[in-house]
């Protein structure tokens, strides 16, 4: 009789939420995601990325956190509208993005809630300090004291992603940890708006020597909850440090995952 071959079956990798905004193409409203935080996901921690539609309410935000094992918030070209943390009005010709406000902050939240494992980047750095109760200055360079915090002026995308400025990590903290236990890192700087009041919850992890805050990790939540104010998924694999950010999250989606299946 032939002998049975054992069959060993591959891990399942982690489903991660990825966040979408609305753009007009050729005359069409569309739901879009830049290929690079799509790339994060499959080649920094080897998961299947989902892209979720900016619906905003009709989009069942209980049902999509319950498919998760992880949560990516993504950049976007747009700025959250200022009416969602009190703020003065954008200045003309500000580029907003309604659906996303409306989809993005209640996913936040109900994704720290359910205990979902959370990296947020740009944009979602600034949306997760407002859906926490934050607000945000919404002109960095305008600031006195602040450094010019905009991506270079290159179609060249290696120079618009390249190295911009060091941040120092907390001392003791996470990215610290991450980042073998050096307190300095270099990163990239492709964004207008910043952190200007701190949400209650969070702990900061990084910061510019301009003062602008530049990573936070959740405190209200026991999971792995962190966001960034730079771009690590860009080539996320030829960065040390952002490779092991986005191994954190991974293991952290995994464990989630397999907790929550066995429920």
């Amino acid at each position: 009789m032939p002998q049975r071959r054992s069959v060993h079956t591959a891990p399942r990798p982690p489903v991660i939420g990825v966040t979408a905004c609305i753009r007009t193409v050729d005359g069409s409203r569309t739901h879009t995601v830049g290929e690079k935080y799509i790339r994060g996901v499959t080649d920094g921690l080897g998961g299947l990325p989902l892209l979720i539609p900016a619906l905003g309410d009709d989009l069942d935000i209980g049902a999509v956190v319950a498919t998760l094992d992880g949560l990516l918030v993504t950049g976007s070209l747009s700025n959250v509208e200022p009416h969602h943390y009190d703020g003065p009005s954008a200045a003309a010709g500000t580029l907003h993005d309604p659906a996303r406000d409306a989809t993005v902050l209640p996913l936040i939240l109900a994704a720290l809630t359910a205990g979902v494992p959370l990296l947020a980047i740009c944009r979602g750095h600034q949306e997760l300090n407002v859906a926490l109760g934050g607000s945000l200055h919404q002109r960095l360079h305008e600031l006195p004291g602040r450094i010019d915090h905009r991506a270079p002026d290159s179609p060249d995308l290696d120079i618009q992603y390249g190295l911009a400025h060091p941040v120092t990590l907390t001392e003791g903290g996470l990215f610290q940890q991450l980042n073998g236990g050096d307190t300095r890192l270099q990163v990239n700087s492709l964004h207008w708006q910043g952190i200007d009041r701190l949400a209650d919850g969070v702990e900061v992890e990084a910061v510019a020597d301009d003062g602008t805050v530049e990573a936070v990790r959740v405190t209200r939540t026991e999971s792995f909850a962190v966001s960034v104010q730079w771009h690590p998924e860009f080539k996320v694999r030829e960065n040390p440090f952002s490779l092991a950010l986005f191994g954190a999250f991974g293991d952290a989606a995994r464990a989630y995952g397999t907790r929550r299946r066995a429920r």
